[in-house]
């Protein structure tokens, strides 16, 4: 039997306002966050909460859709739309017998079909139609992107704020007394066309039992750059620091923040890609979440900050961004 220690420790996991006037505590406290635990609430960032509230009713909609509409809603190619209970299995390790006790769906950036590159997946995303979910009325399809595209521009907009914070977190690597808040721009070059992903999910009401490998989210690190979380009231984010997952629970009006692998990379392993999963209660409850993964441009070098070398080099050769998301699908 697997034997795990859960503890919670919200201290853990700090709370960061971004209207704090002193700079330099701001970007201290992302610099701490990011080299200790990977995660941090985030808070004050004026996303409207009116649109925030509009999104678990969107994915309520949304799955509600019967079985077969859903896997209509597919482009495999892309990867893009839908997937279905069970498909993905993050910790095949201990996922033996069964995947993911959640469903999802994919948005990416928006392209014109005229522009779609396979390669690089980028092109139109896949929206419920009154063809394709006869069960929606036209309004009801229209509102569901609207909100979506909505939401999608205002958290990129949070992303490319929080951008100019970690340039200056980054920076403190060089030392506190060199601290300049005209320093922020050092990630800026490489997300003038940047890859987004808006990943809806919903997780069953079905108790994780890990001790025979039912989750409803295995463990994983990201893959990425970082990744903002909107969740709903329901508990069941976990993060593993040391032996021990330690739960994080949501809190209203935050995003849950967290590095991604590429940033660990980048960061010459000095920020942390923390292993996280989500474990479903007895509640009998079912749970909604949005993560959005930021990432570089597709064809961004990634390669060892200067002042994160050390004396020992880097540990990580050069790649671009687009390989590094490609090499972990």
């Amino acid at each position: 039997m697997i034997r795990e220690t859960t503890i919670n420790l919200l201290a853990t996991v700090p709370t960061i306002s971004l209207v704090d006037p002193l700079k330099l505590s701001i970007v201290g406290a992302v610099h701490a966050a990011c080299t200790t635990t990977g995660f941090f609430y985030l808070i004050d960032h004026s996303i409207p909460t009116s649109l925030a509230a509009c999104i678990p009713h969107q994915l309520s909609l949304l799955f509600a859709l019967s079985r077969d509409k859903k896997n209509s809603l597919v482009d495999s190619v892309l990867q893009r739309g839908y997937t279905r209970f069970g498909e993905e299995k993050l910790d095949p390790s201990l996922q033996k017998k069964r995947g993911d006790t959640k469903e999802g769906y994919y948005i990416g950036k928006e392209v014109s079909i005229h522009e779609k590159n396979v390669k690089k997946l980028r092109g139109p995303n896949v929206w419920p139609s009154t063809i394709t979910c006869p069960s929606w009325t036209e309004h009801q399809c229209r509102e569901f992107r609207h909100v979506m595209e909505e939401y999608q521009r205002e958290v990129m907009r949070v992303s490319m704020d929080l951008l100019s914070i970690f340039s200056l977190a980054v920076g403190l690597f060089s030392g506190e007394e060199n601290f300049d808040e005209n320093n922020d721009r050092i990630f800026q070059p490489f997300f003038s066309d940047p890859t987004t992903i808006i990943r809806l999910l919903h997780y069953s009401s079905e108790p994780s039992v890990p001790e025979e490998g039912i989750f409803a989210c295995g463990a994983h690190s990201d893959y990425g750059m970082i990744t903002l979380l909107l969740t709903d009231d329901n508990p069941g984010l976990q993060v593993k620091l040391a032996d021990s997952w330690i739960d994080v629970p949501p809190q209203r009006g935050a995003f849950v923040v967290n590095i991604g692998d590429m940033f660990q990379r980048w960061t010459n392993g000095k920020f942390r890609s923390t292993v996280h999963r989500v474990i479903q209660s007895a509640s009998g409850k079912e749970r909604y979440s949005v993560p959005f993964f930021f990432e570089p441009d597709f064809d961004a070098a990634v390669e060892c900050l200067e002042m994160c070398r050390g004396k020992d080099g880097p540990k990580y050769p050069p790649i671009t961004a687009g390989s590094h998301l490609l090499s972990m699908y």
